[in-house]
């Protein structure tokens, strides 16, 4: 399966991410289920939530060099929107 390649990404609420892919599909993802793990614990906090990137190419979304969510998580788990 190919899977596309993130456009564009807005964090829509403190937990919750909107992402635009290359093929023109919009899926809303909620970040909840990671807050488990500790490397995602830093997401926890709204200011820090909101500075969400693409990483160059559109394989993943990140917010440091230990926080990213890639592409194929984003587009199996997302909710079509």
């Amino acid at each position: 399966m190919i899977v596309p390649k993130i456009k564009d990404v807005m964090p829509a609420d403190q937990r919750t991410l909107i992402v635009t892919f290359d093929n023109g599909k919009r899926k809303r993802y909620d970040v909840k289920k990671l807050l488990i793990k500790e490397m995602y614990f830093p997401l926890k906090d709204k200011g820090f939530f909101k500075n969400v990137k693409i990483e160059p190419g559109g394989y993943a979304v990140y917010w440091n060099d230990m926080i990213d969510i890639s592409e194929y998580e984003l587009w199996q788990n997302g909710i079509d929107i």
